[in-house]
């Protein structure tokens, strides 16, 4: 390739550019020339230059290999320092093949890291420095320093402490055996295959479920001495279980059947093999990991003590003027001339108005427009609460709107708005915020509530500053000094002096009437009244309720916002699902939300993953001193949170990014990890990308030809193998089997979409997924798993299969394959004759179970069938799950039902010709029944068990209900077009009457379930359209 031209990405992804020639730029001035392999890593790259070099000009004046290191052009046009030189090529992918040699400078091991996480969170880190912002700034040191202290802290670990922390264990919910719906009870006897680590001559032990893993690690050792004949020397307190094939453990003082893996080794009747692992190997496995390079000198100062506040600093409190800001002029804005221009600007503390909004004067349409106009609040200086925030919209309005005031509702039809912004009042230092500033704001998208204000929306500006539009404004100075927000002990000061206000019997009555309200609707403003004039009582006798505490507290008024929090200081420790709720978007204040997530850090590591989602979520919008609870977690499970899947939205992108660049540098041991998944990652974008061009120009069988010959090059194969799965890190997928590789069509996907299996114990297999936002199927699912545990948690196990689903980035993701399943759909057509009547065939189902399960373990697989369809009919239910067709509900072999495909949900069901498709409230077919009554039209007691089934995992749900509402309304932040407002989590309220007693919930069910099987005949149309228009036989 001669020099000068450029290799856009789309040049390294093809095959036949093996071989690419590259110039490089000595650093004595010499410029050489020569083919380099795409594949080549820079390390055999530099031998190779170094080689030629030495028969050229001034090589004597060169130093070692090791003091040079590469540079080259990115594709974002940067220069970039490529200190790992163990990335290949085609990975670095340079826009020029040009590799310029520099000395090297600096701390090499510091950039190499760096040079890492830049990769990993997919932006550099000299983008965080250029910013120059101090709260960026101060955030990255004091996350250094604890990810300093954590990593610190694990090398100090003895190896029983260290398992906990890097392999947490794997536990059923349930501590009382495996549920009365399950098959196999604990008293069954367990059979377990058991060898030595480094010895493959194992023993099959017979022991009870109820043994603990030293009794089985003794009978292991007991057995060896037997057997080798050697001394009883070594105890079975210095061993461990591992599980063959996985990073998974076994230890610890529970039942054998209490493990995950156990469990489903009893259910599927399967001999768990295990290995013996010494305590030595654990140890050597964290030194390992403690020997991982240090990121900075250990040896550093402590930095000085931050002075207290200076006697030229003026509190807050002490400024009773109203508050009020200079509205100066606009840029790029971009709206119909004949329009007139208006700025709506509010005050909020969370959701509530702190004082009436306030609109500047009309101006004429144009790009950068002026005001220069004062904006003043109904509110004091004083009475600013700390987490307060200003915000702004830039709306255009008709002309002749003027006159058509005398409605609100056409003064609203006249409104378009075109941006939003927002701005915290107070900087990171408690000081007051004043002078200009220059709001970069973000494009409006209308809602239905017609509403111009969005105060849960970012506080930072828009990073498109080149044609976002703009407001300039003035925080005029209210005082001749920095003005701060009192510390705490100033409101505490404060606060002590409120007054415990005198109740009746009968006031005491309203308020346990109000609190005991199952759904928080808006109080009347004298139930408002009572329950502040009875704070103290709340916090005596009903600590629980403080979220209606808070909710009635006036923010605006800094008397009470001290008296509250001064409350606050000695609240007692909440619940977790109380502690949920605090850390929704209504409770901004950051001591309410620091107490939450002190009352969080008891939860343990696996209702730490459970709630992972929402936990992102409130890392969008939280301040950076609340950011503690997933930094102080970092191992394998809880660091594969899905921060890097919001990556691409703008609003989050820098909040986001230094998190996870915190994460990275307090576990640098995973990042070896996560860089390999990220290589894969990229190499199924490649192969997506391959197959979507393939599948255009040549049929479906020679394109899955081309794709396996795609992924049986060196660098798919290596890039693809020997890598922890991102959907369960405890599982090696150790090497890809091509010729199980396919790929499939959807109408969902904007691409195609390419599944593999992977060699391993069990043979896991994933579907890569392109061009869809997955991040609503993990939220269906993280509820479906929590539905689970809760059912188990009361020995209900409706053998349910929370399959594995991972966004990865912008519309793209993973998918676990349930393996030794298959749809509905193909199972009826297999069976039947015509696509027409595939629907109609109720016994297509039974007969398939019949062939998988042949003899006595029918029976098995029909009770698995009747316990899985009566939990998926409930959850379908009550998360209002939409789009239900016999292509996304699958059976496994074992009789388990599952749904798939979750793109609907909360009763946002699809419309076909302005017609509602989904007529009935859950699947619950006749062919359905047919396989419950085991094919025998007169078998009552099976369904009414399968009733009775449903009847109680629904009263279950109901005794949870708050903690989905809590769940679903921290997700209202995260963008999912069906759960963005109060609407849609009202489908909840009604699915799980949360307004009626139980008596009238149950009924209520009742009602609900008779109408989905009388009105089941309406499904089967469906399907029977779904089956004509496609075509499902493979």
């Amino acid at each position: 390739m001669p020099p000068g031209v450029d290799c856009p990405m789309e040049f390294w992804s093809k095959e036949e550019n093996q071989i690419v020639e590259v110039d490089f730029l000595l650093p004595t001035g010499v410029y050489l020339n020569f083919p380099v392999s795409r594949n080549a890593n820079l390390s055999s790259i530099k031998e190779v230059l170094w080689h030629n070099a030495q028969s050229e000009p001034l090589f004597h004046m060169l130093s070692d290999p090791e003091a040079y290191v590469f540079t080259c052009i990115n594709q974002t046009a940067e220069q970039q320092e490529l200190e790992d030189e163990q990335r290949r090529l085609c990975d670095i992918q340079p826009f020029l093949p040009v590799l310029r040699l520099v000395a090297r400078q600096g701390d090499r091991v510091k950039k190499l890291i760096n040079s890492q996480i830049s990769l990993l969170i997919g932006k550099g880190l000299h983008e965080f420095d250029s910013l120059g912002d101090p709260e960026v700034n101060d955030f990255r040191t004091k996350m250094g320093q604890f990810c300093e202290e954590a990593a610190a802290h694990r090398q100090q670990l003895g190896w029983e402490a260290w398992m906990h922390y890097n392999f947490p264990l794997q536990l059923e919910p349930s501590a009382r055996g495996l549920g009365a719906g399950a098959l196999r009870g604990p008293s069954r006897t367990l059979f377990v295959n058991v060898k030595f680590e480094g010895n493959e001559e194992s023993f099959t032990f017979q022991v009870s479920p109820n043994d603990f893993p030293l009794a089985l690690m003794a009978c292991a050792l007991k057995k060896r001495v037997t057997v080798f004949r050697q001394p009883a020397l070594e105890r079975p307190e210095d061993y461990t279980l591992k599980v063959n094939g996985k990073y998974e453990y076994l230890y610890g003082s529970y039942p054998l059947y209490q493990f995950q893996y156990i469990c489903r080794c009893l259910h599927n009747g399967q001999t768990p093999h295990l290995t013996m692992v010494h305590c030595s190997s654990i140890l050597a496995m964290r030194d390992e990991q403690s020997n991982f390079p240090a990121q900075t000198p250990k040896l550093r100062t402590k930095p000085p003590p931050i002075p207290m506040k200076k006697p030229s600093s003026v509190s807050l409190w002490a400024l009773e003027q109203p508050f009020c800001i200079e509205l100066i002029q606009g840029s790029k804005v971009n709206a119909d001339e004949r329009m007139k221009l208006v700025v709506l600007a509010g005050l909020f503390h969370g959701n509530e108005m702190l004082c009436k909004t306030v609109s500047s004067s009309e101006v004429t349409v144009c790009s950068e427009p002026v005001w220069k106009q004062r904006l003043e609040f109904d509110i004091n200086v004083c009475d600013l609460p700390r987490m307060a925030r200003l915000c702004f919209a830039l709306y255009a309005v008709i002309e002749k709107a003027k006159k058509a005031r005398s409605t609100k509702k056409k003064s609203k039809k006249a409104d378009c708005p075109i941006a939003w912004a927002n701005l915290m009042l107070f900087d990171y230092k408690d000081q007051l915020k004043t002078g200009e500033r220059c709001l970069y704001m973000w494009s409006s998208v209308p809602d239905e509530k017609g509403e111009l204000l969005n105060p849960m929306g970012t506080v930072w500006s828009n990073p498109n500053t080149e044609s976002a539009a703009a407001l300039v404004i003035c925080i005029p100075e209210v005082a001749p000094h920095p003005v701060y927000y009192p510390t705490m002990e100033k409101i505490l000061e404060l606060g002590k002096n409120g007054e415990h206000g005198r109740f009746t019997e009968d006031e005491l009555q309203q308020l346990r009437e109000i609190l005991e309200r199952k759904v928080a609707g808006e109080l009347y403003e004298h139930e408002k009244d009572l329950v502040w004039k009875m704070r103290h009582e709340i916090q005596e006798q009903f600590p629980e309720a403080l979220a209606r505490l808070l909710l009635v507290t006036k923010w605006n008024k800094h008397e009470d916002v001290a008296q509250m929090l001064f409350l606050l200081s000695s609240w007692p420790e909440l619940p977790v699902l109380s502690a949920l709720e605090l850390l929704d978007f209504s409770f901004p204040d950051r001591h309410v939300g620091s107490f939450a997530i002190q009352s969080l850090r008891k939860l343990t590591d696996d209702e730490l993953f459970q709630y992972l989602l929402q936990l992102v979520q409130v890392l969008a919008r939280v301040p950076p001193d609340r950011v503690t609870v997933p930094a102080g977690r970092p191992h394998r499970k809880i660091g594969r949170s899905s921060l890097s899947s919001e990556m691409h939205v703008p609003s989050v992108a820098l909040r986001f990014g230094l998190i996870m660049e915190a994460y990275c540098r307090g576990s640098n041991h995973h990042m070896k990890a996560l860089m390999k998944q990220g290589e894969a990652l990229n190499k199924m974008k490649a192969l997506n990308d391959f197959v979507r061009v393939s599948s255009q120009r040549t049929t479906k069988p020679q394109t899955k030809e081309l794709m396996h010959v795609c992924l049986r090059q060196e660098i798919y194969m290596e890039a693809l193998s020997n890598l922890q799965s991102p959907l369960n890190p405890s599982t090696l997928l150790s090497e890809v089997c091509v010729e199980q590789c396919t790929f499939m069509d959807s109408k969902r996907s904007r691409g195609s979409q390419a599944a593999g299996e992977a060699a391993g114990s069990c043979s896991p297999g994933i579907i890569f997924k392109n061009g869809d936002d997955l991040r609503q199927d993990m939220l269906t699912l993280q509820m479906i798993q929590l539905m689970d545990v809760l059912w188990k948690q009361e020995g209900l196990d409706l053998r349910m299969t929370p399959y594995g689903c991972l966004s990865m980035g912008d519309r793209t993701g993973l998918i676990e394959v349930v393996s030794h399943s298959d749809t509905i759909a193909n199972i009826q057509l297999n069976k039947s004759n015509m696509a027409a009547t595939a629907a109609f065939n109720k016994d297509a189902l039974l007969n398939w179970l019949k062939s998988k399960n042949p003899g006595e373990a029918l029976e098995r697989a029909i009770e698995e069938f009747t316990l899985s369809c009566a939990g998926y009919c409930v959850a379908t239910y009550v998360l209002g799950i939409g789009d239900r067709h016999s292509d996304n509900i699958m059976i496994r072999e074992s009789g388990q039902l599952f749904h798939i495909d979750f793109g609907h949900f909360l009763g946002n069901f699809k419309t076909k010709f302005g017609i509602n498709r989904e007529r009935v409230p859950f699947i619950l077919t006749y062919d359905f029944v047919h396989v419950i009554q085991q094919g025998k039209t007169n078998n009552n007691e099976k369904f009414e068990r399968f009733r009775s089934y449903c009847e109680r995992a629904y009263t279950i749900l109901r005794r949870h209900g708050l903690l989905f509402l809590h769940l679903f309304a921290l997700m209202r932040a995260a963008g999912l077009p069906e759960l963005s407002c109060s609407k849609d989590i009202q489908y909840l309220k009604d699915s799980l009457a949360l307004g009626k007693t139980d008596e009238e919930a149950l009924k209520h069910f009742r009602v609900k379930f008779n109408e989905a099987l009388r009105e089941s005949w309406k499904t089967k149309v469906n399907w029977l359209a779904h089956n004509v228009s496609k075509d499902n036989r493979q």
